[in-house]
């Protein structure tokens, strides 16, 4: 098992939920609001002017549990989408070594 963590501007994160729940890889997710600290990129379009004054940019952090198998896949899915997401996403992928419901 593998969880994927992307970083999201917040203003996507609505349609990134829409595209996550059509991939079959991905049975869910947690969306956690976070806030992307750094050197801001003046042509990234979806910093606004309330960004660029209070210093920081709204982000989303979503987290997905895959099977080793999937995660390529829905990275590959998330790659050649249609959508204002791709582009401005940070990802990395973290190996789970045990997990389930308590």
């Amino acid at each position: 098992m593998k969880i994927l963590t992307l970083i999201v501007h917040a203003n996507t994160q609505q349609e990134l939920g829409d595209q996550l729940r059509t991939l079959s890889e991905v049975s869910g997710f947690t969306f956690s609001h976070v806030e992307g600290h750094g050197a801001q990129v003046e042509r990234d379009p979806f910093l606004s002017a309330r960004d660029k004054v209070v210093g920081y940019t709204p982000r989303v952090r979503v987290d997905i549990l895959l099977d080793d198998a999937d995660v390529s896949a829905v990275l590959e899915a998330l790659r050649q989408a249609e959508n204002s997401v791709t582009g401005d996403v940070v990802y990395w992928i973290t190996p789970v070594e045990e997990g389930g419901h308590l």
